[in-house]
């Protein structure tokens, strides 16, 4: 059985992709994808890469994800999944690339600084 690994990254969310032939099923750590992710939107941009592709049916995938919340975690799934399809056939690479989803988004958030409320946001000040 052929099986194609790829990691994706987005924040702090970490998901491993395991991509193999079979029949369309979703796996997100050990329950279906509709649980998981119960947002249509979530669940659309896990499958963008192989809506795209038109490769509907055509894997069965087991997703691992820790840390983030569920937008960063669909977002990593999503670049696990377009390497993981580029990593089984490199032809892929240009439209996938074209639509952004081989790129890691590399924004993250600010840390707190020292004698301020936040990243920015200082405490009022007062003149007198």
């Amino acid at each position: 059985m052929e099986e194609t690994l790829a990691k994706g990254r987005r924040k702090t969310a970490v998901a491993s992709v395991r991509l193999r032939p079979g029949t369309g099923k979703v796996n997100v750590n050990g329950r279906e994808m509709k649980q998981y992710w119960p947002v249509e939107l979530q669940r659309t941009t896990v499958m963008a890469p192989i809506t795209h592709l038109e490769r509907e049916g055509k894997y069965d995938i087991i997703i691992r994800v820790k840390g983030g919340g569920l937008e960063g975690q669909a977002e990593a799934a999503r670049l696990g999944i377009a390497r993981a399809l580029v990593k089984e056939e490199e032809e892929r690479r240009g439209s996938l690339k074209g639509l952004g989803y081989l790129k890691r988004d590399p924004r993250k958030r600010e840390r707190k600084k020292y004698g301020q409320k936040g990243a920015r946001k200082s405490f009022q000040f007062s003149k007198r």
